[in-house]
C-alpha cells in the first residue's frame, strides 16, 4: 500500500485545528490541537486500498475531501459494500477495542486529502481525552446502524433501487451531481456482476435519472432518483 504524503497549502497553515474533518470539528479546540500535532495531511488516490481484512492497522484516517468505500470481503472475492466515509467521518476506530487486525476493505473511492495519524498514537489519545470517548461511541453505533440496513436492503430490494440509493449517497457526500464511478466499482460495491449494475444503470437512464458513460455520471432527476430509490435512502440521510 502505497500513500503519498501532500505537502501543506496556504489554508493548512492556516489552519492548525481539524476542522476539515467533521468529525474532528466536534471536540474542543484544545484537544483538536492536541490531536493536530499528532497527525499528518496525506493524498489518497482512486482505488487506493488503505486498509485489508487480516492485515495490521497501521493507520487511522480521517478524510477531508475523498471519499472512502468500506467492503465487506468474503472468500477473498466476493465484497459488499457495507458503508462509506466522507469528511463526516473515519475509518480505523475498531482501533480503540483492541482490533489490531483490520476487519474490512477500506478503497479511495475519490482521490483527494486525508489527516493520518499512528494507531497507537490514536488510541493513547482515546483513552486519554473523554470527550473524544464519547464522540467516537456515537459513530461507531452510526456505522453499525447504517450496516445493518445495508445487510436488509441488499437482501430484499431490488438492484435498479439499490443503485439509486447508492449513487444519491455519493451525491450527498460528494455535493455534487456529477462524479465518477466505473461499472466495476459498482459492482463490487453492490455485490452483483458487472451485467446486473449495467442492467440497471440502462434502466435509470431510459428514464432520464441519470447519464452514464465510461464510469462518467450525473444526476439528471434528483427527485425522480429518490422516488425509484428504496426507503433505505432516507434512512442513511437521516442518520
Amino acid at each position: 500500500m502505497h500513500t503519498s504524503i501532500s505537502p501543506f497549502t496556504d489554508d493548512d497553515r492556516a489552519q492548525p485545528r481539524l476542522a476539515n474533518n467533521r468529525l474532528l470539528a466536534c471536540l474542543p479546540d484544545d484537544e483538536q490541537l492536541q490531536l493536530a500535532e499528532k497527525c499528518e495531511t496525506v493524498r489518497v488516490e482512486n482505488g487506493q486500498v488503505l486498509c485489508e481484512p487480516g492485515q495490521a492497522v497501521r493507520y487511522v484516517y480521517f478524510p477531508i475531501d475523498c471519499l472512502l468505500s468500506l467492503l465487506a470481503v468474503a472468500e477473498g472475492r466476493m465484497t459488499l459494500e457495507v458503508g462509506a466515509v466522507g469528511r463526516e467521518g473515519m475509518i480505523g476506530a475498531s482501533s480503540v477495542l483492541g482490533h489490531e487486525l483490520a476487519q474490512i476493505r477500506a478503497v479511495v473511492q475519490r482521490s483527494g486529502r486525508a489527516y493520518r495519524m499512528v494507531v497507537e498514537d490514536f488510541v493513547t489519545e482515546f483513552h486519554r481525552l473523554d470527550s473524544l470517548q464519547r464522540l467516537l461511541h456515537r459513530y461507531t453505533d452510526t456505522l453499525l446502524a447504517q450496516a445493518q440496513q445495508i445487510a436488509v436492503c441488499s437482501r430484499f430490494h431490488v438492484l435498479e433501487a439499490r443503485l439509486a440509493r447508492s449513487l444519491l449517497i455519493t451525491r450527498d457526500r460528494l455535493q455534487s451531481e456529477k462524479f465518477h464511478l466505473t461499472h466495476e466499482f459498482l459492482a463490487h460495491a453492490l455485490g452483483v456482476r458487472r451485467v446486473g449494475v449495467t442492467k440497471a444503470a440502462s434502466a435509470l437512464q431510459q428514464q432520464k435519472l441519470i447519464s452514464y458513460s465510461r464510469g462518467n455520471i450525473e444526476i439528471l432527476d434528483s427527485a425522480g432518483l429518490e422516488s425509484v430509490s428504496c426507503h433505505c435512502y432516507t434512512m442513511f440521510k437521516d442518520k
